[in-house]
């Protein structure tokens, strides 16, 4: 029987022609029968796709094959190409939504002036030799830090990842600027962006986590610093690294406890909210408990609604 797997992977690089790649890419995914979500930009390329294992291989081997994309970092997790509703290949001026993509510089060894990357046991040994001192930072939207994150960790309340520049220039952060800051997001790719950005604000001592949350799960399951759920971009919605992971979100219905999103009923809201196993069951079909544009995570930008819709915004 065939096996199946989600692959995501990224690379910062110079791209002179993203149209071209996308085209190769999108040629080169139909043939392997995979599906998923690719965006090309001048900054190199980000993707999640999934299918068959031996298909998935030949795409790795394949991009990688091509110049400025040997360097692709992988990651590879559960899942199949039935987790997204189609294949979508497209240019975008910048990997991550920031907004800020002239603050951006990429060479041929990745972002410039990014963060010190450490590797889950150096983050630890970082914590357990400076203790309290030490600052994580979500990188990630608001809504996913709702059902998992580091213990104490700084979460912004952005709603949507170009909602960052806006927080760290409005000072709120500054009493971080001369302690030592770890920022984290799922993958990675988020904090590539992230940390440089923080960098170029004054903030002295930035690191991030390499790999993201998704490389600390592998190596530490639930026995370090994170706890929870992890948010993922896919119809699964979430997934544990453990069967010992705690449930930290609570139902927007009842405050039972919750880790996963579901969207309002209302066709023409985009929110997700919270909702436990006894609320989904008992309805299956609802809106927003205090109101459409009033649930946490209000517009969230997930890549894949569970119902099949796309929204701007992807990260691994």
């Amino acid at each position: 029987m065939a096996q199946h797997r989600i692959l995501s992977h990224y690379v910062f690089a110079p791209l002179p022609d993203p149209t071209a790649v996308m085209l190769w890419q999108r040629t080169l995914c139909e043939g392997l029968g995979l599906r998923g979500r690719i965006l090309v930009s001048p900054h190199g390329l980000n993707g999640t796709v999934g299918g068959e294992v031996g298909a998935l291989k030949r795409y790795a081997r394949d991009t990688r094959a091509h110049p400025a994309l040997r360097d692709v970092s992988l990651s590879w997790s559960d899942g199949s190409a039935e987790d997204f509703p189609r294949l979508s290949v497209r240019v975008r001026e910048e990997l991550v939504s920031f907004g800020a993509p002239e603050e951006l510089e990429v060479d041929e060894r990745g972002v410039v002036g990014g963060g010190t990357r450490l590797s889950p046991a150096e983050v630890d040994r970082l914590v357990a030799r400076r203790g309290e001192d030490v600052v994580f930072f979500d990188g990630r939207n608001a809504h996913e830090a709702r059902i998992g994150r580091f213990r104490g960790a700084v979460v912004p309340d952005v709603a949507h990842t170009r909602d960052f520049v806006a927080a760290l220039d409005s000072g709120a952060y500054d009493h971080l600027k001369d302690r030592p800051v770890v920022t984290y997001c799922t993958g990675g790719i988020r904090c590539e962006v992230l940390s440089a950005l923080m960098r170029r604000r004054g903030f002295e001592e930035v690191y991030q986590l390499d790999g993201g949350i998704a490389a600390y799960g592998r190596e530490r399951g639930d026995q370090g610093l994170w706890d929870g759920s992890l948010y993922v971009f896919d119809r699964r919605m979430h997934v544990e690294f453990t069967p010992e992971a705690v449930t930290i979100g609570r139902c927007d219905r009842c405050g039972a406890p919750a880790n996963r999103f579901v969207n309002c009923a209302d066709g023409s809201c985009r929110a997700l909210f919270l909702a436990c196993p006894a609320c989904r069951g008992a309805h299956p079909a609802a809106t927003c408990p205090a109101g459409c544009g009033t649930a946490p995570g209000d517009a969230p930008p997930p890549a894949l609604l569970p119902h099949g819709g796309t929204a701007p915004g992807q990260e691994h």
